[in-house]
């Protein structure tokens, strides 16, 4: 919904969008014109939370890449290592960061956590700044939102930081990750592997397709049909309650 969408729509008075981003809205613009912007923050966090989850068991595990192997003709068993003991670096402790350190502890991860956003110490769980948390992670990551001082916040720099044979997991947006920086860093050993929903370009068909420790699923973190549901309806509730205050 750019700013060329939105001068064209004369008579729009009220978005109400489907999940927590807004990055897809010109907000400024929107402003501009009176246009209300709303979104279903809550309804995805259980979906997003348990497709990250999905991700990291797959990676240690190596489901994915078996899965291939024995499509491909390959009956060959691959060594993984269990999540439990893990430490597990959760960069931003919003509402899907902090459902993700639930269903990790239960797992028996050990999890840091960074954000910037945070007043202060989290009980029992130890706070950190992002480049303690890379280095000191057995597998990072991404819960945060995406804008312009986000951007690339995971720079081929930090990537190097990562211990050797580390994994990173991204479901929060594309732009937070280089994704060239990415592939030279799984290309050459250095990181294990990675989970990736979200890409700057979409659909993406890009050189991280050709790797095989990448698990790459079409941004559907929140496509769970219970949470789907949840958010249409959160959306249209929004929807009608906005426009009537706009006396419509």
């Amino acid at each position: 919904l750019t700013a060329k969408v939105l001068q064209s729509a004369t008579s729009l008075k009220v978005i109400a969008r489907c999940g927590m981003g807004l990055d897809s809205v010109d907000l400024d613009m929107a402003k501009a014109r009176g246009i209300t912007v709303l979104n279903t923050p809550d309804a995805p966090t259980r979906a997003v939370a348990e497709l990250t989850l999905g991700h990291i068991l797959g990676l240690l595990r190596n489901i994915s890449q078996v899965d291939r192997q024995i499509r491909n003709g390959t009956w060959k068993g691959l060594m993984g290592s269990l999540l439990e003991g893990r430490i597990v670096g959760v960069i931003g402790f919003g509402r899907i960061g902090r459902r993700v350190t639930s269903l990790l502890s239960a797992f028996g991860a050990r999890v840091i956590i960074c954000d910037s956003q945070l007043p202060g110490n989290v009980a029992g769980i130890e706070v950190c700044d992002i480049d303690t948390l890379c280095s000191r992670s057995d597998i990072v990551t991404l819960h945060l939102p995406y804008d312009e001082t986000t951007h690339h916040l995971i720079i081929e720099r930090r990537l190097m930081m990562m211990k050797q044979g580390s994994y990173l997991v991204n479901v929060a947006r594309g732009g937070l990750v280089d994704d060239a920086a990415l592939y030279d860093a799984l290309s050459s050993g250095h990181l294990a592997g990675a989970a990736l929903d979200c890409f700057e370009q979409e659909p993406y068909s890009g050189p991280l397709t050709t790797l095989d420790n990448v698990q790459l699923t079409a941004h559907m973190g929140s496509y769970a049909r219970e949470t789907r549901d949840l958010m249409e309806q959160e959306a249209s509730r929004l929807l009608v309650a906005a426009l009537r205050d706009n006396g419509i």
